[in-house]
């Protein structure tokens, strides 16, 4: 659509950046915490860049008032992170860390402080080992009541002080790498079935937890964060065209149809019946999910790129693609499903150096998708570029991510002239972290931080890059001085 005049982003606006636990805390094994899924990983040889952990990762745990005194300093109207399971139930279950939620009380407190609105998510893919190794995790249904018991457990302790809350961080991601692609915990390639049955399980769990939530603070606002790649047909051959559509009925809408709806999309249900790998669906099941999606108050969005769609034979690519995690160029692989589609690169799209497409106009086309399907509020979770920056003589310049942002920002205010509803705008991330498999050269901060791959490099110290001035700016203008 066009405007000859923009509305702005509305008053109230939440500028914010984001983080994650594993990949900012560090202090792995102390303050009572237990280990998780994560801690074990990354301890297998080839498994992330280097070799790399997030053990000390930026010591978030120890310097978090220094970090959240810099966000006061920018300007930031919420900071979204997320809480570490192991460090509530060290056990997954039993006995609750007093000093566990005493720091994340601390923290919140800080940040409540200075006027920062707290946006917590409940899951960012840390699952405490105990549950792991006791039952599957979240290839068993036992899973669903661990979950919600631990995310009562915050509400009780937490939901006088926070408003807005996200269960579960990327679901699409953790599942399909943890059981397609094998490149996160439990590193599993190929399972199928398992696959959709730990997504359903996964989805029990969230709608428990809202159901939980609301019951206790119906005021309270609560999502998912969904990583939202729109796509495009390859062209405008109906095979195409047909292939975009089973895309975004198995990657898109099975996911973001359950939060909103409490369904699954029928197409996808019919093929994976067909192929033998739909969840089994326990009675009660989707009148859970029913109940959930109809108290949901918002819509979360992790944007960083587009997708294609192209018809693939039934002899064609069965790939989840190699995936770039050393910022070399040119060395991810296409994806695809026999017999669906597959994914190319868009010849029309410049990329990161870890081959992510550079699309800012997808960030719109999140918006008017939600939109339009599904009528809800939206909350850009996570949006940023991870590049390689250089500190030199304690100042670091990074106009391609100012450039980045700002592209982005742009199309996000056109999609709030376009009718979406848009709440929050969360950069990833603040600091610069943990990268999870790429390592710690993959950097996406306002914040440069002072280490390498190395556990004893660097002395974490702090240095804000031009792009955190830049941000400051656009805060204090509400999104205008761009």
């Amino acid at each position: 659509m066009y405007f000859k005049k923009s509305r702005g982003f509305p008053e109230g606006f939440l500028w914010g950046s984001a983080s994650a636990a594993y990949q900012v805390e560090g202090a792995w094994n102390e303050g009572g915490k237990g280990e998780t899924n994560w801690d074990r990983f990354v301890r297998i040889p080839g498994k992330t860049f280097k070799g790399t952990t997030g053990d000390k990762a930026v010591d978030h745990y120890h310097r978090f008032r220094e970090d959240v005194a810099l966000m006061a300093e920018m300007g930031l109207k919420t900071y979204r992170f997320s809480i570490s399971w192991a460090r509530i139930y060290p056990e997954g279950r039993g006995e609750v860390s007093e000093a566990g939620l005493r720091f994340y009380e601390d923290l919140i407190d800080e940040c409540l402080k200075y006027g920062i609105e707290p946006m917590v998510t409940i899951y960012h893919w840390d699952l405490p080992q105990t549950l792991c190794e006791e039952y599957g995790g979240w290839e068993d249904k036992r899973i669903v009541e661990d979950y919600v018991n631990y995310a009562t457990t915050l509400f009780d302790r937490f939901g006088s002080k926070v408003t807005y809350w996200i269960t579960m961080n990327e679901q699409n991601i953790f599942t399909s790498f943890g059981w397609l692609k094998g490149m996160h915990p439990p590193g599993v390639q190929g399972d199928q079935k398992t696959f959709y049955q730990v997504s359903h399980h996964a989805n029990l769990a969230h709608a428990g937890a809202v159901l939980t939530l609301k019951a206790r603070y119906p005021h309270a606002k609560a999502g998912a964060s969904f990583a939202f790649s729109p796509c495009y047909a390859w062209d405008c051959r109906p095979e195409n065209a047909m292939a975009k559509m089973d895309y975004d009925e198995l990657q898109n809408y099975w996911w973001m149809d359950v939060y909103a709806y409490g369904r699954y999309p029928a197409a996808a249900m019919a093929y994976l019946r067909s192929v033998g790998t739909a969840p089994e669906i326990r009675e009660g099941d989707m009148e859970i999910l029913r109940k959930a999606a109809g108290l949901i108050d918002f819509m979360g969005v992790n944007y960083y790129q587009t997708t294609t769609a192209q018809y693939n034979p039934k002899d064609g690519i069965q790939s989840d693609g190699a995936m770039n995690t050393t910022g070399k160029k040119g060395t991810a692989a296409v994806a695809g499903v026999a017999g669906l589609y597959k994914n190319p690169a868009n010849p029309y799209l410049e990329t990161t150096d870890w081959d992510w497409t550079i699309d800012p106009m997808g960030i719109r086309m999140c918006c008017r998708e939600i939109t339009s399907r599904y009528g809800l509020p939206i909350v850009i979770s996570e949006n940023g570029l991870g590049a390689f920056d250089r500190l030199e003589d304690g100042e670091i310049h990074d106009p391609y991510r100012i450039a980045y942002l700002e592209a982005h920002i742009r199309e996000l205010k056109k999609a709030v002239d376009d009718g979406c509803d848009v709440w929050a705008y969360c950069t990833w991330s603040f600091t610069d972290l943990l990268s999870w498999l790429n390592g710690y050269q993959k950097r996406y901060g306002f914040v440069y931080v002072d280490r390498e791959e190395d556990e004893n490099s660097g002395t974490l110290n702090r240095y804000k890059k031009d792009s955190f001035k830049w941000y400051q700016q656009v805060i204090r203008s509400n999104g205008e001085t761009l």
